[in-house]
């Protein structure tokens, strides 16, 4: 069994109440399994459900022993980590990886930061499991039992990885948070600032990007792809924030020939009405042609590569 289960589905800040009880209001978390393995994506809050659910029902059968990749450190990613019970336990066996996101920080102090008495109650020493630390940068990763991950550095502002996971000839890739490439020298000969030679060549590197991009994505069973915004949204007011809008995702997974497409990290406005008329809109995208099947991620939702 190659599969993945969402527990944080929402971006920025986590969003509980009575708009949201549906999708969900936690930040990103996911949980891959393959077959015995078990890979967490982010450290959001959803990371508080998943663990309160391996102390209930896996651990008591064995220690845990799980990879764990962080896209990015922006909080939203990383603030459920104080909150994780398996951290309390001296069995439990953590890896953890990440990108090397700001300045000379290591990814063990940017975590550790949270668990300092200013923010937390509970220091880092504190902590009884063995956990080793791992900064990658692009690469490719043999996990053992047949489990590999590609990683690809996404555009975001701060250092962003893709996972790409591979395992019995299945694929599940993340992207997010993500936006896509584009040419940010002027491009109107009457701006003061044009320079045609800068233009030409922030084009076609804007391109190139976008298509090592898909080339990562290329023929994945399941592509859960970054999608916070509209199309409208996005070219109206959300230029260079860092994410993606449901109409590039939509075209990013049809080019790359992707099987299932999961809409995620859902902006905090969005009410369980709101993502289901867009679920039902985007839906109809492709008409008659043929696209992979699309998905909008809430937690608790359980799908197989």
């Amino acid at each position: 069994m190659f599969s993945v289960r969402f527990w944080g589905v929402r971006g920025s800040i986590p969003c509980p109440g009575p708009y949201t009880v549906l999708f969900g209001g936690n930040t990103s978390c996911l949980e891959i399994r393959a077959d015995k393995r078990l890979i967490i994506v982010d450290l959001g809050t959803g990371l508080k459900p998943l663990g309160d659910w391996l102390m209930a029902y896996e651990t008591p059968k064995a220690p845990l022993d799980a990879d764990i990749f962080i896209t990015h450190t922006h909080w939203d990613h990383i603030m459920g980590f104080p909150m994780f019970s398996p951290l309390f336990f001296p069995a439990t066996k953590l890896r953890i990886w990440g990108p090397v996101s700001y300045e000379d920080d290591t990814l063990e102090s940017i975590l550790g930061n949270q668990l300092s008495y200013r923010y937390w109650p509970v220091r880092l020493n504190d902590l009884s499991a063995q956990i080793k630390y791992g900064q990658i940068q692009e690469t490719s990763l043999d996990l053992g039992a047949g489990l590999r991950v590609t990683t690809k550095y996404l555009n975001h502002s701060v250092l962003c990885m893709g996972y790409r996971f591979e395992y019995e000839g299945k694929s599940i890739v993340t992207a997010y948070d993500h936006e896509p490439f584009r040419n940010l020298f002027p491009t109107d000969p009457l701006d003061p600032s044009y320079d045609e030679k800068a233009a030409r060549e922030g084009d076609l590197a804007a391109r190139e990007e976008n298509k090592k991009i898909l080339r990562f994505f290329e023929g994945a069973d399941i592509l859960i792809h970054d999608t916070q915004y509209t199309l409208k949204e996005y070219e109206t007011s959300k230029l260079d924030w860092g994410h993606s809008s449901y109409e590039h995702a939509l075209c990013a997974a049809e080019q790359a020939k992707v099987k299932k497409l999961v809409f995620f990290h859902h902006d905090t406005n969005r009410t369980d009405e709101q993502l289901f008329q867009l679920e039902e809109e985007y839906r109809n995208f492709f008409g008659n042609k043929p696209h992979p099947q699309l998905l909008m991620a809430r937690e608790g939702f359980t799908l197989e590569a």
